[in-house]
Parts: structure tokens; sequence; C-alpha cells
């Protein structure tokens, strides 16, 4: 980023950043829900979070392609937002199951377009800011943590 892009979209990439992180605690306890519960549904009322963080990713993406930020910087939230609407026509609209039994033309591309958001938003904050990046490594593992948890209990 140059000099005047940084601050003109410094908050812009910091709400990438944040949406990141919040994806990723919302998920984890999602995770943890199921594991306490056995069930989905507190996982269910937390996607609704999820999906609000559509709305600043959404700002985010206009004001760093308005600055010519860069497409690194970009295309995570972008994902999200193409993550969130395949989210929606899945679980709330169409209510799909597609976990158990697995239906892989469904579950590959969630989980494709899920973590590869994640990778993507958390990933340009490593050149810019190690110890910001730092913490959405340690939200990432937190996340993956639990998920691995909710595999082995069943639940997942």
């Amino acid at each position: 980023m140059s000099t005047q892009s940084t601050v003109n979209t410094w908050w812009a990439v910091l709400t990438v950043w944040g949406v990141v992180n919040v994806v990723n605690i919302l998920q984890a306890a999602g995770f943890i829900s199921r594991v306490i519960t056995g069930s989905r549904d507190i996982n269910r009322l937390l996607g609704y979070g999820i999906i609000a963080l559509g709305a600043p990713a959404i700002v985010a993406i206009i004001f760093i392609v308005r600055e010519k930020t860069g497409w690194q910087h970009w295309i995570g939230p972008a994902l999200f937002l193409v993550f969130l609407v395949f989210m929606v026509c899945v679980e709330y609209v169409w209510s799909i199951e597609f976990r158990s039994p697995m239906r892989y033309e469904i579950l590959i591309p969630y989980l494709v377009l899920f973590y590869g958001s994640i990778l993507l938003m958390g990933l340009p904050m490593f050149r810019i800011n190690r110890g910001l990046w730092l913490i959405t490594a340690v939200t990432s593992v937190v996340h993956l943590g639990a998920m691995v948890l909710a595999l082995l209990r069943g639940v997942g």
C-alpha cells in the first residue's frame, strides 16, 4: 500500500481484520456450543452474527477499491460476501442438510468459500502489522481447535 492509500484505507483494512477475527470467534463459539448442547441451534443463531459482518465487509471493500489499494485487500472480503450469499441460501432459505449425511457438492464449495475467505482476509495483515496478524493467527487456531473438538465429539 502506498502512503496515501495507507492513510485513506487503514480503517478499512482494520475493519476487514476485525471481521475475520469476529468470524473466527463466533465460529469457535458455535463449535463449542455444539459440543456442550449436542445441537446446532446456538451455532445457527451465531450465524446471524456472521451474516451481519457482511455490512462492514461491504463498506471496507468499497473504500479499498476506491483508493486502489490492491486486489489482495479486497479479495478476501469479496469472497466472504460470496460465502454469505451461499450460506444464507443453503442454511436459511432452502434449509439443506449437507453435513450429515455429507453432500459433497454443497460441503466442498461451502468450506472452500468459508475458509478461503478467512485466509484471504487475514493474510494481508501479515505484511502490514505482524502483531495484528498474530491475533488473527491465534483466533484462527482457536476456531480450528474448536472445530476439531466438535468433530471428535461427533457434532462437527
